[in-house]
């Protein structure tokens, strides 16, 4: 008898050259890559569940030893050059030396997952990893793995693809770093760094939105440094911002967080206290109104000026019920210390709604 194989010849000789084709692909990569046989891995699964291993997350979590044997049974069948580049590793042996090197919690963490995986007959989803390379530097990769068609029942060809990330996460960074510092700019008062007026409107408005839905106090302190203008013709205009300067200073450290201070206007600022009462703000008033008046100010130009300072505090929702009426009743309570001699606190009226 005589058989005609010559197309199966053709076959077997295609096959071979776009296998080698592949191969050669693979190699030249420019995405990090490498292939790993999982059949052995898959195999000792299946004899798990069949001596009746149910939850297999619970059994690997309380026998760590289990996940060692796993893994070891995951062997690397090839990997290309970018896959080494990416870890700054001349061979994959130091590859696996250096994640020998790793915590038993990062190990376990990282196995498990893995072993998971497989097990449910699943690949990763594109996602993000972070890792070490075997010389000790940080990488961020997006990395995907995936089975090669043909092999879905054994596992023996996962393909796995690193992409470097690490500048684009880095660029990234920055740009958020970059867009925080220009919004906190835009929020803040170039010659203070106090709050400005614009975050003021903004904050307030939402800190008694929330005191209404809480039901608890919110102050605000309208202040205004007393004869300001002498200090400005005493010593000019120069020295006379850098005593505001110094003065937000005086502020600043008399609060806490959540209060903050905003420097309103010249020589006016507003301080925000949530959640304190009425009484409390007038404490808080008098602390800064006495810190003030015992400071020596523009020391630093061989100055010892005097200042003083006269405050109006209004609170929600005894004095006022929203943002223009909490604002203007602070303001007017100042106005009243004004004419009573300056160098004062005084409390708003209270509401008459």
């Amino acid at each position: 008898m005589v058989e005609d194989i010559t197309d199966l010849k053709k076959a077997e000789i295609a096959i071979k050259e776009s296998e080698s084709k592949c191969r050669l692909l693979f190699q030249f990569a420019p995405v990090a890559m490498i292939e790993r046989d999982a059949s052995n891995l898959k195999t000792y699964i299946d004899r798990l569940r069949t001596s009746g291993v149910s939850d297999l997350k619970a059994y690997l979590t309380e026998n760590p030893q289990e996940l060692f044997q796993c893994m070891s049974l995951i062997r690397t069948v090839d990997y290309n050059n970018a896959y080494l580049k990416l870890l700054e590793a001349e061979s994959i042996e130091e590859i696996h030396k250096s994640f020998a090197k790793e915590t038993p919690e990062e190990y376990l963490r990282f196995a498990l997952d893995v072993v998971l995986m497989l097990a449910d007959g699943m690949v990763w989803e594109e996602r993000e990893e972070d890792l070490m390379t075997v010389k000790g530097n940080p990488r961020s990769v997006l990395g995907r793995s995936l089975i090669i068609s043909g092999h879905e029942e054994t596992f023996s060809r996962v393909v796995m693809t690193l992409t470097d990330i690490t500048k684009l996460k880095r660029t990234q960074e920055a740009l958020r770093k970059s867009e925080d510092r220009y919004r906190q700019q835009s929020l803040r008062d170039n010659l203070t760094g106090l709050y400005n007026r614009r975050y003021l409107y903004y904050s307030l408005t939402e800190l008694i939105e929330s005191s209404k839905t809480n039901h608890v106090s919110l102050s605000v302190i309208f202040m205004d440094l007393d004869n300001f203008k002498q200090v400005v013709d005493t010593y000019g205009h120069l020295n006379g911002s850098l005593a505001i300067k110094e003065v937000a200073t005086t502020i600043r450290e008399c609060l806490r967080e959540p209060a903050y201070a905003v420097s309103y206007a010249g020589d006016e600022f507003v301080v925000v206290l949530p959640g304190t009462n009425s009484t409390q703000a007038s404490q808080k008033a008098s602390e800064i109104r006495s810190r003030i008046s015992n400071t020596d100010y523009l020391t630093s130009q061989g100055i010892f000026a005097k200042l003083s300072a006269s405050f109006g505090v209004a609170t929600f929702p005894d004095h006022a019920g929203d943002l223009t009426s909490l604002l203007a009743a602070s303001d007017n309570a100042l106005f009243k210390a004004k004419g009573s001699g300056k160098n004062l606190v005084r409390k708003a009226k209270k509401s008459r709604r």
